[in-house]
């Protein structure tokens, strides 16, 4: 905040806007409306100066929290180790055991088959294309881009869209 903002917020301190103050100020020329910016701008200044402040404040306090984080997410993740692994030895004896639960939480096994994964785009339209697989192309109009080229015109007192080639 520069000096001058400071005299600004200076000239502010100790009035307080209530309904009867806020009565008596009327802007009713150039240098009065000057006047109000200035104040805008030196009350502004002065926001983002406690913003900046609280920013810092934050980002140091999120160190912290990171720092205080790491060992106990270290911890977590040995003892989820601990219950996949005696997990998995209880589904050797009963593969049906898909679900282990205790008062303080449950161990869920899910078992998902292997699915295809999509490698190149091109060859795999071609080859839908060539095997007469219609059903899985899926053929779209790009909105956004033809309602830029519209327009709505009033004929004969009706409202109708026209194309850029006057369709």
């Amino acid at each position: 905040m520069n000096a001058l903002q400071r005299i600004e917020l200076e000239e502010l301190q100790g009035m307080e806007l209530t309904e009867e103050t806020k009565e008596r100020f009327k802007i009713v020329d150039l240098d009065q409306l000057n006047w109000a910016f200035r104040k805008i701008a030196a009350l502004n200044e002065q926001k983002q100066e406690r913003k900046a402040l609280a920013d810092a404040e934050i980002d140091r306090i999120m160190t912290w929290l990171q720092e205080e984080e790491k060992p106990i997410d270290n911890s977590i993740s040995f003892f989820e180790g601990l219950i996949k692994l005696y997990h998995m030895q209880q589904l050797e004896k009963d593969p049906k055991a898909k679900t282990l639960k205790t008062p303080y939480g449950k161990s869920k096994s899910t078992t998902s088959k292997p699915a295809p994964e999509q490698s190149d785009k091109d060859k795999l339209l071609a080859y839908v294309k060539g095997a007469e697989l219609t059903e899985f192309i899926k053929e779209e109009v790009k909105w956004g881009d033809l309602k830029k080229t519209l327009n709505i015109v009033e004929i004969d007192g009706q409202k109708v869209i026209v194309s850029a080639d006057g369709q």
